[in-house]
């Protein structure tokens, strides 16, 4: 749903209406798709305003925080690119996680994203430490682990989970840690929730930490091809048939 607030004479009038509609309320005031045309003659006023829609993925670097304010010291997401005011991100990545990012102005795009019931796919690469093992998959999949979540047990719904080779990827700056004669292992983990932290919480929970954690897709947007810290613009059919 589009919405407008138009204060005319000391009053505000509010409406809200479909992207694909048009409505006419007198003379002075007309919606057209998702243009707000408004004229006054009284003050001879000729003003047009389009809500325009920007749609951005950005590749997350290890460190930066998915906001646009924070400390001196801290890298923030406006320092990798000139977003349009309105643009936010769309969910979060942990500062201690990667990958790709969303960031629009459209709400409606945003709830497809958000909305628990929509079970928009998530699906992530995990570095962990210990040579992981197939049992370990299998809780990873099944829904069988519960983590802590807002100070409560939570069940975690079932994943997609299988080991993967070491994938062809941008080292992390700085690396992680490596400890002598202890291995490391990847999986791909595919998810259709998002609590606070759950990745990390779900491989500690079967008794193998998360090392390190990219995102590489949601919905069908794909990380591939776009490198450490590089912001791509999204036309919005591109945005819409990919996380249909």
């Amino acid at each position: 749903m589009f919405s407008f607030i138009l204060i005319k004479h000391g009053f505000v009038i509010s409406h809200g209406f479909g992207h694909d509609k048009s409505i006419h309320f007198n003379e002075n005031l007309a919606i057209i798709s998702d243009k707000l045309l408004v004229r006054h003659s009284d003050y001879k006023l000729n003003f047009v305003s389009e809500m325009e829609h920007k749609y951005f993925i950005f590749n997350k670097p290890f460190g930066t925080l998915c906001q646009f304010t924070g400390e001196e010291s801290d890298s923030l997401l406006g320092d990798f690119y000139d977003y349009p005011k309105d643009v936010y991100s769309v969910g979060r990545l942990d500062k201690d996680s990667e990958g790709l990012l969303l960031l629009t102005n459209d709400n409606r795009l945003k709830d497809k994203v958000l909305n628990p019931s929509k079970k928009k796919a998530k699906k992530y690469l995990v570095q962990v430490d210990g040579a992981i093992t197939s049992e370990a998959v299998t809780q990873l999949q099944n829904g069988s682990i519960q983590i802590k979540h807002k100070g409560k047990a939570y069940r975690v719904a079932p994943a997609k989970c299988k080991i993967v080779p070491q994938p062809a990827i941008e080292e992390r700056d700085p690396p992680i840690r490596v400890r002598q004669n202890i291995p490391t292992s990847w999986i791909e983990l595919e998810l259709t929730e998002g609590k606070n932290r759950q990745v990390r919480k779900m491989t500690a929970a079967v008794g193998f930490p998360t090392l390190r954690l990219l995102r590489i897709s949601l919905g069908e947007i794909l990380l591939e091809g776009l490198k450490i810290g590089e912001v791509k613009e999204l036309s919005r059919e591109e945005a819409y048939k990919a996380l249909r």
